[in-house]
């Protein structure tokens, strides 16, 4: 039986069957945060000027198997106006699991030329996409049916599983960094704190580590999560996630003062390590290795499985789980230029750029 598909202007309750996309999640392996409804609600209700929201659904009887939330707008890149269709959620999320059910890859397939249709664009860009059978074939059938595309290696993301040996020190130079940092943060006075925050805690938590990033080379330079354009949907959508005992938080405090902080977010029992910062006048005490130790005995205590470092740059990636990871885990990145005359245009310049870079 063909599927068949509906669009919705919104994610909110009153026009959008949660209940039918909850149950779609709970069918998906490797569901993310960033795919839970909450997150994506709030991150909807706080659009960047000119972004318009469409999900597409699809339907066999009353059971949804496709869910595309996007968001459709105009941007100028290389000199050129685009039309430009993404996946809500970007930049703030950091890994995505397309919500298509497992097998069915004619209705992914089936699903482009409803977006071409009411979404017109010239780049349809999907970031941060876990691979999966599913997706990887019909978004492959998508890049037939393009002018051009692309599925490129966005980060090779370090994970560690919690085991048994995490009880002990770890071995090699990160014992020796931990221990000099330990004796660092007792001779200032520097307390480790845990936090669990509900929905009706987590603004002062959020007002503490929204302070440290500010005053960090994050916030000289607006690129930190809490930074202008961002802040106002970060803090509804870590309520949201708090609402659900999804937010973890570790933190060094001096004087009652929060001095470093790393922010977790907890899926399946796995901690997505999603943000950190550190005020300057403590770059040299070794607070993240501090912290990220923290979340490793945190796990043994909760019966966590994996910690996560959710994202890394794809060049010159120095997070510290590296130190202590288990394994990789691939994202990747989906373009595709329309066969419109500004996808052919666009389409060349990147080309173009790209072989004078390289």
């Amino acid at each position: 039986m063909s599927p068949h598909f509906a669009w919705h202007a919104s994610l909110e309750a009153a026009v959008f069957p949660g209940d039918a996309y909850d149950a779609l999640l709970a069918r998906l392996p490797g569901v993310t945060p960033f795919n839970r409804l909450s997150w994506l609600r709030a991150l909807a209700r706080h659009p960047r000027p000119g972004q318009t929201l469409r999900a597409l659904t699809a339907w066999q009887d009353e059971r949804m198997i496709l869910c595309l939330p996007l968001l459709h707008c105009r941007e100028r890149k290389a000199g050129l106006p685009l039309r430009v269709a993404r996946h809500l959620g970007w930049p703030l999320a950091d890994r995505l699991v397309l919500a298509i059910e497992p097998g069915q890859v004619a209705a992914l397939t089936a699903a482009l030329p409803h977006i071409r249709r009411a979404l017109p664009h010239t780049l349809l860009q999907l970031d941060e996409i876990l691979p999966t059978p599913t997706s990887d074939a019909g978004l492959a059938a998508w890049g037939a049916r393009s002018f051009r595309w692309e599925n490129r290696l966005s980060c090779l993301v370090p994970e560690h599983l919690i085991c048994e040996e995490d009880r002990n020190e770890p071995k090699g130079d990160v014992r020796y960094a931990l221990r000099r940092a330990r004796k660092h943060s007792a001779a200032i006075g520097v307390a480790l704190r845990r936090a669990r925050p509900d929905a009706g805690s987590i603004g002062a938590l959020l007002a503490q580590i929204g302070a440290v990033e500010q005053a960090s080379w994050k916030g000289e330079r607006g690129v930190g999560i809490f930074s202008p354009g961002n802040g106002e949907a970060i803090t509804e959508a870590l309520r949201a996630l708090a609402a659900e005992d999804r937010v973890r938080a570790v933190l060094l405090e001096h004087e009652g003062r929060c001095v470093s902080y790393r922010l977790g977010l907890l899926e399946q029992g796995r901690l997505y390590d999603y943000n950190l910062a550190f005020l300057p006048c403590c770059a040299r005490l070794g607070g993240g290795r501090l912290l990220l130790d923290e979340w490793v005995r945190w796990g043994l205590d909760e019966g966590w499985r994996w910690i996560d470092a959710s994202r890394v740059s794809r060049n010159h990636s120095r997070h510290q789980l590296r130190e202590r990871m288990s394994g990789q885990i691939e994202q990747r990145r989906w373009r595709f230029y329309s066969r419109r005359p500004g996808g052919l245009a666009f389409a060349a310049a990147v080309g173009i750029w790209r072989l004078w870079k390289d």
